[in-house]
C-alpha cells in the first residue's frame, strides 16, 4: 500500500482514511504501507510501516535493516547496492513526457561514494517546495524497496503516490488498484490541465481498478477523466469509533463550526458569507474556523472588514485531540465545499452529536441522509438551515438521532470488506 500521509503526521482527511482502511483490510491481507515520512505514533495492529524518513537513501537496500523495520513481512536477499543521486528540479509545471525524463535520469545517475544528500522527506510540510521532486522520488526509492518484497497487489492512495503505482506495475507485473480521495478537478476546478491532472488519467488509464471515495467522485472521474465506468469501484468513507464527550465553551454563546484546509475547495469565503447572514438574523452565536491554508490571512482580514471579528474565532490547524474538543463545543457543523470527494468530518460531526450542514457537491451527502444540504453557492439557504437549528431544539435533536441511526452502517469495517471484495475481483482477472 502507498501512502502520503498517516497519523500523526496528516494535513486532512487522507491520512484519517488510510490509517481507517489500513488497520481494518489488515484483519484481511498483510498490509504494508510505504510512505514518505513515518511519525513517532504507534502503528495500528497487523499493519507494518515503512517511512522513507526512517532510511538512509544514499545506500537503500539492506535487506537485513529492512528485517529490522518490516520485520514481519517477507524479505527477498539483494546483494546489491542501489545509490543515486536526487534530480533536483523546483518547477511544478511538468508534463508527462517530462516527468518519465527526470525518472530516467534518477535510475541513471550514480552518485560519489561519500556524496550525501539530504533526505528530502524529512521536512515537516510533505506539501510545500519541491512537491514534485518529493513525489518523483517517492516513486524511484518504492520501486527499489519493492524489489526486496513477495507482495501480490498495489494500492495506491491519491496523486501523491500515483506515478509509484504504476512504475511499481510496470517493473514488477503487479495489479494496481488506485484510491481516489481528492481529485485535481476538486482543487483546481474543472479547467485545469496541468501536470497533476495529466498523472491523474495516465495513472487511471493504467489502473486494474479505481476507488474513489464516493460515487460524485465516480461520476467525475467518468466524464472529466474519461474513464470507462466499469472500472470504477466506489467505496464510501468509514469512521472510527471515538470516545464521544461535551465540553464546556468559554463564553455563553452557541456555536457554529468550519473544520477544514483553508482554500478555495473547501469553501471559506461561502461559510464567512453564510456567517454574516446568519448573526444578523441570530445573535447568540459565534463561529469557528479551524484549519490552515493559503486563505487564512485573507479570510482573517475578510471577517474583520464584515465587523465579524468580535463573533469570529480562527484557530490554525489543530491536531485530532483539539478536532474533538471543537466538536464537543460545537452546537452546528457547516461544510460548504465547493467540491469534496467525501468529506469525514461530517461523519466525525455527527458522532459528537453535531448536526450537520452539507454542499450538495460533497459525497457525505450520499450517506448522511439526515443532514441539512444546500448548493454552495446558496448561502441564503445554508444560512436558514443553521438558523432553524439553532433556534429549534426539537429539530436539532431529531437530527442528531437520526444521524446516529446511519453512522452504524458507516463503520471502516465494511468499508474494509468492500474494499477487499475489489482485491479479490482485480486479482481474479490477472
Amino acid at each position: 500500500m502507498l501512502g502520503w500521509e498517516f497519523p500523526p503526521v496528516i494535513s486532512g482527511g487522507l491520512g484519517v482514511a488510510c490509517q481507517g482502511i489500513c488497520m481494518h483490510v489488515a484483519q484481511h491481507h498483510n498490509v504494508l504501507i510505504i510512505l514518505p515520512k513515518k511519525g513517532k505514533g504507534k502503528s495500528p495492529a497487523n499493519t507494518q510501516i515503512l517511512g522513507l524518513n526512517q532510511i538512509d537513501l544514499d545506500n537503500l537496500i539492506d535487506p537485513g535493516y529492512l528485517e529490522v523495520l518490516i520485520p514481519e513481512l517477507s524479505i527477498k536477499r539483494v546483494e546489491k547496492v542501489i545509490e543515486i543521486n536526487p534530480y533536483h528540479y523546483e518547477t511544478i509545471l511538468l508534463n508527462e513526457e517530462q516527468a518519465q525524463y527526470l525518472v530516467e535520469r534518477i535510475k541513471r545517475k550514480k552518485i560519489e561514494k561519500n556524496d550525501k544528500e539530504p533526505n528530502l522527506f524529512e521536512k515537516q510540510d510533505l506539501y510545500g517546495e519541491g512537491l514534485v521532486q518529493r513525489v518523483i522520488l517517492y516513486s524511484k526509492y518504492v520501486q527499489e524497496i519493492a524489489e526486496t518484497l513477495d507482495f501480490d497487489l498495489i494500492h495506491a492512495h491519491d496523486w501523491m503516490t500515483f506515478l509509484a503505482g504504476v512504475d511499481l506495475k510496470k517493473r514488477y507485473g503487479k495489479p494496481l488498484v488506485l484510491h481516489v480521495h481528492s481529485l485535481d478537478y476538486d482543487r483546481a476546478g474543472a479547467e485545469s490541465r496541468g501536470w497533476v491532472f495529466e498523472l491523474e488519467r495516465h495513472a487511471m488509464q493504467q489502473a486494474d481498478l479505481i476507488i474513489p471515495v464516493s460515487h460524485y467522485t465516480g461520476s467525475i472521474i467518468q466524464s472529466h477523466y474519461k474513464l470507462n465506468p466499469a472500472m470504477i469501484f466506489p467505496v464510501h468513507n468509514g469512521v472510527e469509533p471515538v470516545k464521544v464527550y461535551k465540553k464546556a465553551k468559554k463564553f455563553p454563546e452557541k456555536l457554529v463550526l468550519f473544520l477544514g484546509r483553508i482554500t478555495g475547495q473547501k469553501g471559506p469565503e461561502y461559510f464567512l458569507n453564510v456567517a454574516e447572514k446568519v448573526y444578523k438574523e441570530y445573535q447568540n452565536v459565534r463561529f469557528v474556523i479551524a484549519g490552515n491554508g493559503d486563505q487564512l490571512i485573507q479570510m482573517i482580514q475578510e471577517g474583520a472588514y464584515r465587523q465579524l471579528g468580535h463573533r469570529l474565532h480562527f484557530t490554525g490547524f489543530v491536531d485530532r485531540k483539539k478536532v474533538h474538543d471543537l466538536l464537543a463545543m460545537a452546537d452546528v457543523y457547516c461544510m460548504p465545499s465547493v467540491s469534496e470527494p467525501f468529506g469525514i468530518t461530517a461523519l466525525e460531526a455527527a458522532q459528537f452529536g453535531v448536526p450537520v450542514v452539507l454542499s450538495e457537491r460533497s459525497g457525505a451527502t450520499e450517506v448522511l441522509d439526515s443532514a441539512l444540504k444546500a448548493d454552495f453557492w446558496d448561502i441564503n439557504k445554508m444560512a436558514s438551515q443553521i438558523v432553524s437549528l439553532l433556534r429549534n431544539e426539537t429539530l436539532h435533536a431529531q437530527k442528531v438521532k437520526e444521524a446516529n441511526d446511519e453512522l452504524r452502517e458507516l463503520t471502516w469495517d465494511k468499508a474494509a470488506l468492500k474494499i477487499v471484495s475489489a482485491y479479490e475481483k482485480v486479482l481474479t482477472n490477472v
